[in-house]
């Protein structure tokens, strides 16, 4: 499972689809309750606000008004700030796969 990945149908999700998983560790899906159109408008949003931030390189202002635009895309797409879900389970997104309850299934089958 920790094989190196190079293209998204490859990057392994957890069964609950709650993560994804680059270099061992989650990452926070975006909440599959979001609409298509929402969805797509909320990316957008995070891809000009990721330019920004490549734009902004020197200015400090303009930097920090970046930054906190693709943390806005990013909570409101469900990636940070309060869970998506509902079942009252904690959040280890940013986490070692290695160091959570998603260890076994990240080590795959016994060898």
């Amino acid at each position: 499972m920790a094989a190196k990945r190079s293209s998204p149908q490859c990057i392994p999700a957890t069964p609950d689809g709650r993560y994804f998983v680059v270099r061992g560790r989650l990452w926070r899906k975006s909440n599959p309750e979001l609409g298509n159109a929402e969805r797509e408008r909320l990316v957008r949003e995070l891809m000009a606000a990721r330019r920004a931030v490549r734009n902004a390189k020197g200015n400090r202002e303009a930097m920090a008004e970046a930054r906190r635009r693709v943390d806005e895309a990013k909570v409101d797409l469900g990636e940070r700030g309060e869970v998506w879900w509902t079942d009252g389970s904690p959040d280890y997104n940013r986490h070692m796969a290695k160091n959570t309850p998603y260890a076994d299934w990240f080590a795959g089958p016994p060898k």
